[in-house]
This record gives structure tokens, C-alpha cells and sequence, in this order.
């Protein structure tokens, strides 16, 4: 019976000393490099400023009370909080206090000091905005034809001073990370700079500045990846002004994109090398010694000795994965908040939570996959230290050879080989992750089915 099968290898599998050898290197390995990784990394992604303050800025003084109004003509749509709207502030330096008044590819817009905005008004089309300032408040109106004005909403800032300054802003947001390789073995990422033009007519200022229009880049100057600063520009034509302009403004969400579960998890790569070892080791040790001769005498079914084999060793290298993977999880996890992974950019990780305990029970059934390769190309060649070579090949070389290529050159080879499986342990959108989560596992997998079947198929067509 097939069953009995199963329990003669298990017998055989936990009888071998090389078995208990490989299991707890395999365990050990995984968890010191885990924890020497924790202990070296840090971040400070939950330092402040938690705002910014970077647009194109044309705009003069307005002494006491006063009103600024534009009409937004035409804007270009470079993301959903592409902005090009008018603005009162206390100065010209970031962190000063202001009401902007904006349209949006949505939608106009109000925020006032870094705050909270949301969309008052959708719609598309040419707009008018203005700001009205009495003492310390400030109402916001908005406009399709100049004429007929609704009022946003009036805000009151107490900072603003009797000098306050009025204007044009444009600002255009990344939308996407670029990544570049800057040496062999480094990157270096940031928000894609993708700057938005808007054409705004109808200015008038009231009563008007004493002082002619003056234009700058507030904040630090929009730099692109690998590449230099991207300053904005500004033109005027008679009361048309064209503003040129990239950045952000408003609260910044908690900042890094490191995935500290797949960081617990990164000494997995030095349990496959020994779980290699393992998978080749269930056929080839009984090939060098003369012993399959014995166990297929007795059992003169080959394949499903062989199935027997791959499910033994399948369960043993799952729990194996599972259950240190998991001690992994909790003796990273205390070393990472000393090292500034902590809540909001880095909330402690959840066993509930589903792309964790993908990621847990994933390395698993990642270094399972592993093993059974490992064993099918034992069978096809007989020689452990050919079958070791050969599937060690397979995990370190994409290593070796990825640094040297660009970005996306190393995003295919995950992709192609059987690396790709590792896909399984990412929780959080990167840029170096090669594809989702269970496709990658499934390249894995189709790499192990190609070579458990040539195994089966050449399995009864040798001599033992």
C-alpha cells in the first residue's frame, strides 16, 4: 500500500543523520541571518517634517485687506493632485501659514496650513478662484464665469500678518517611483518628477501691490533621480500668466517602503542552499550507496517510491520553513523597532493579517519547492554534488549576475527564473518586486513540475 510507502521513507528520512544535520543548519542560518540583518538596518522614515512645501510661486504683496482673482484657463493633467490655484500667505518661506484655493483634475480644492483638503466642486472647464482677506480670515470663492460666485469656505488664520503675500501657484506630485541603478549593487529611488503647466488670465489683484510680480520655486527645487534639480519657470503676457512647476503641498502620509516582513524573512536564501542539499540527498545517497537496489526490490513500483520520497520530504521541508519563518517574524521584530521601524510608517505585522501569513506559510512552501527540484534533478543525474551544483546554480547566480544589469533587466531575470518565487514573501508594493505575490510562486512551481515529471518519466527507464 502506498501509505506504508510513506512511512518507510519517513522511517528512512528521520534515520539519517544528514536529515537532523541539515534541519538545524537550515533553521539556524536562516534565523542569524535574519537577525544580523535586523540589527544592521535602520530608518528614519518616521522623522519629521511630516509636510511639504514645494510649488512655483508668482506673487506680490498685499498689505491688510485685500483680495487676489484668477481665472485657471487651461492646466495640464499630470496626476490627481496636479494644482494650479491662488494663494495668500504669511511669507515666501515653506512652513509659513497660507490658504491656497485650487483647481484640480477633480475638482476645486481649499487647504489651509498643511491641513485636510477635499473637493467642493467637480467639474471641468476653465474656473475662477478668489481669495478675500478681512483682519485674519479668509474666504474662498469659486466661479465658472466670473460672475457668479460660490463660497467655498472662510477660514480664519490668526499667524497671517498685516504683510502677507498674494499669488499664482503650480504644483504637480509624483505619481511614480523611479529607480536607477547607480553602481554595481546600488539604487537609488524617488518620486518621478513630471512637471504641469497652467495658464491663468483675468489676475487682478485689490487694491493692487505696490511692488511689480516676482516669481521663485518655494521650497527646494523638485530634483529627479540620477539626475539634476528641475526648477520650475514663469511668463506673463498683460494679465495671463503661464506657471511651469512641479512638487507637492499639503501633510505627507508615513514615509519608507522597506517591507520589514520579507526583511525578517531574508535569511531564507541560506536555508535553500541547505535544503538543496537535503532534497538531492533523499536519492542520491541511496544511489551512491547501492541501496536503491534494496528499496526497489522491495517495493518495485519506482514512481510511487519516488512520489513517497517527495511527499515526505515536502512536509518535513514546510514545516521546516513555516515554523522558523515565523520565529524569524518575532526575533527580528524587537530589534526593528529599536532601529526606528515603528508605527505609523511601520506598524507591528499580524499573523491575521493575510499577506503575512502568505509570506510565513509561502517561505514554507517556497523552500519545499525547492527540495523537491533538488530531488528530481538527483534522480535524472544521480550525483549529489552534480545535483547541488545545479540547482545552487539556479539560486545564486540571478544574485551574482543582478547587480551588474539595469532595473529592469533584473526584474526580468526574477521574473524568468525560479527566483521568482520568492515573490511570496513580499507584503508591500516595491519597486524591485518582480511580479505579484502567487504568479511568482507559480513560476517556481512550473519549474519543479517540468522536473518531477522528466524524474518520473526516466525514473522506470534506468537501471537502479
Amino acid at each position: 500500500m502506498f501509505v506504508n510507502l510513506v512511512r518507510a521513507e519517513w522511517v528512512k528520512l528521520r534515520s539519517v543523520r544528514s536529515t537532523f544535520i541539515c534541519v538545524t543548519l537550515a533553521a539556524g542560518l536562516m534565523l542569524l541571518v535574519s537577525i544580523l540583518l535586523a540589527a544592521n538596518s535602520s530608518t528614519d522614515a518616521n522623522t519629521g517634517p511630516n509636510w511639504v512645501s514645494q510649488f512655483r510661486f508668482v506673487h506680490q504683496p498685499l498689505t491688510g485687506d485685500g483680495s487676489i482673482t484668477a481665472r485657471v484657463a487651461s492646466q495640464q493633467d499630470t496626476g490627481p493632485l496636479t494644482r494650479a490655484g491662488v494663494m495668500i500667505r504669511s511669507s515666501t518661506e515653506p512652513d509659513s501659514t497660507y490658504a491656497a484655493l485650487a483647481v484640480t483634475p477633480s475638482g476645486v480644492r481649499l487647504q489651509v496650513d498643511f491641513g485636510p483638503d477635499g473637493v467642493t466642486r467637480t467639474g471641468g472647464g476653465p474656473r475662477w478662484l478668489r481669495l478675500t482677506r478681512a483682519g485674519s480670515t479668509v474666504a474662498a470663492a469659486e466661479s465658472a464665469d466670473g460672475v457668479t460666485w460660490t463660497t467655498v469656505r472662510t477660514v480664519d488664520l490668526a499667524a497671517l500678518p498685516p504683510d502677507a503675500q498674494v499669488g499664482l501657484f503650480v504644483t504637480s506630485p509624483g505619481t511614480k517611483t523611479r529607480t536607477v541603478r547607480v553602481s554595481a549593487g546600488a539604487t537609488s529611488s524617488g518620486p518621478e518628477i513630471v512637471q504641469s503647466t497652467a495658464t491663468f488670465d483675468n489676475v487682478t489683484v485689490t487694491p493692487a501691490g505696490p511692488a511689480d510680480w516676482a516669481a521663485l520655486d518655494v521650497g527646494p527645487v523638485p530634483t529627479q533621480v540620477a539626475g539634476g534639480p528641475v526648477p520650475g519657470s514663469s511668463s506673463r503676457d498683460g494679465d495671463t500668466f503661464t506657471l511651469t512647476g512641479a512638487g507637492n503641498i499639503g501633510t505627507l502620509p508615513p514615509g519608507g517602503d522597506d517591507d520589514i516582513v520579507r526583511n525578517s524573512l531574508v535569511g531564507t536564501t541560506m536555508a535553500l542552499i541547505v535544503v538543496v542539499v537535503l532534497g538531492a540527498l533523499v536519492v542520491t545517497s541511496e544511489y551512491s550507496k547501492g541501496l536503491i537496489r534494496t528499496t526497489f526490490t522491495v517495493s518495485p513500483r519506482r514512481r510511487a517510491v519516488l512520489v513517497a520520497k517527495g511527499l515526505v520530504l515536502t512536509a518535513v521541508v514546510f514545516v521546516l520553513g513555516s515554523v522558523t519563518s515565523f520565529a524569524a517574524l518575532v526575533f527580528t521584530r524587537p530589534t526593528q523597532r529599536e532601529n526606528g521601524y515603528v508605527a505609523p510608517a511601520y506598524p507591528d505585522p499580524s499573523l491575521t493579517d493575510g499577506p503575512v501569513l502568505r509570506a510565513v506559510l509561502g517561505t514554507g512552501l517556497l523552500l519545499a519547492v525547492f527540495a523537491l527540484i533538488a530531488m528530481g534533478v538527483g534522480v535524472l543525474v544521480r550525483r549529489a554534488s552534480v545535483a547541488i551544483t545545479l540547482v545552487l546554480a539556479l539560486i545564486i547566480v540571478p544574485g551574482v549576475v543582478n547587480p551588474f544589469l539595469s532595473i529592469e533587466a533584473e526584474l526580468w531575470v526574477n521574473r524568468l527564473t525560479p527566483m521568482a518565487g520568492m515573490a511570496i514573501q513580499q507584503t508591500r508594493e516595491r519597486f524591485d518586486n518582480p511580479m505579484d505575490p502567487w504568479p511568482g510562486f507559480g513560476v517556481l512551481c512550473a519549474y519543479a513540475a517540468v522536473v518531477l515529471l522528466l524524474a518520473l518519466w526516466r525514473l522506470p527507464r534506468r537501471d537502479a
